[in-house]
């Protein structure tokens, strides 16, 4: 059997302008006006550019009103005669719009040439613009699923080789269409990462054992802020309390263990 191909995505744009928010029209209206210059009929002008004879009068009728003056002088004579010219307003219009669209285009080449792969960078401005109030937010690709009755158990692999193990109803998992090589993410609530020394670690249950240091110590009144720097880039945040902060002696620079239990990872997609 055959691999179905992944399309490659390509940026693409269309250039259009308004009047008073109005849609004045963009390269179709322009590409109208640029061949009744040519042909000096509008029905003529119709045809080639594969718009309806009625569709070409209104479009017309509509740039010659949004604009605030004529764009087309038309001579009636019924409809296969008459003919029509351009204003030189019109023909000033159609000389702006070819440069402007002339810019546009290069800059859709230099943007897809600075996406090397449009459809990850995509989705990475989508992470970008995602709001939640949990405090950590953490990207990956699952690599193992496994399928229980009621629950599944899916393991995300994170920055730096570690990885995240979630457990999810099966339902779920399979909404979210979980597979290995999907990519996915994690929110974790701040008060469920516990804090933990490397050096004499007593065994857990909790599935998730990251290791890293104290990137910074925020202080209040009850409870203590604990940025965490996991080895190979992720950032994780605690809220622990004061008591356990200066129980731990935790301090800037020292290595940790975030530890988090499986049952208290959010797992989301990205895709629609």
């Amino acid at each position: 059997m055959t691999k179905k191909l992944r399309p490659t995505l390509a940026i693409k744009g269309t250039l259009g302008l308004e009047a008073d928010g109005r849609n004045f029209g963009g390269r179709e209206r322009i590409a109208l006006l640029l061949k009744i210059g040519e042909l000096g009929s509008i029905s003529a002008a119709a045809r080639d550019v594969g718009m309806s004879y009625k569709g070409a009068w209104e479009a017309v009728d509509a740039m010659n009103t949004l604009a605030g003056e004529p764009l087309v002088h038309r001579a009636v004579g019924g409809r296969s005669g008459g003919s029509a010219t351009l204003t030189v307003r019109a023909q000033r219009l159609i000389d702006v719009f070819q440069r402007m669209e002339a810019i546009h285009q290069r800059f859709l080449k230099h943007l897809s040439a600075v996406a090397d792969n449009p459809l990850s960078d995509i989705d990475l401005v989508r992470r970008f613009t995602m709001k939640t109030s949990a405090r950590n937010q953490i990207a990956g690709t699952v690599s193992t699923v496994q399928s229980g009755t009621v629950n599944d158990v899916v393991q995300i692999d994170i920055q730096g080789g570690q990885q995240l193990v979630a457990t999810v109803t099966h339902e779920s998992a399979q909404s979210l269409g979980l597979a290995p090589g999907r990519s996915a993410f994690v929110l974790i609530k701040a008060s469920s990462v516990i804090i933990g020394l490397p050096d004499g670690l007593s065994r857990l249950s909790a599935r998730n054992q990251l290791k890293g240091q104290v990137s910074y110590v925020k202080r209040g009144a009850v409870n203590a802020e604990v940025g965490i720097q996991l080895d190979g880039g992720s950032a994780i945040v605690s809220i622990i309390t004061t008591a356990s902060l200066d129980a731990l002696a935790l301090s800037e620079g020292m290595p940790v263990v975030a530890i988090i239990k499986a049952s208290s990872l959010i797992v989301g997609t990205f895709d629609s």
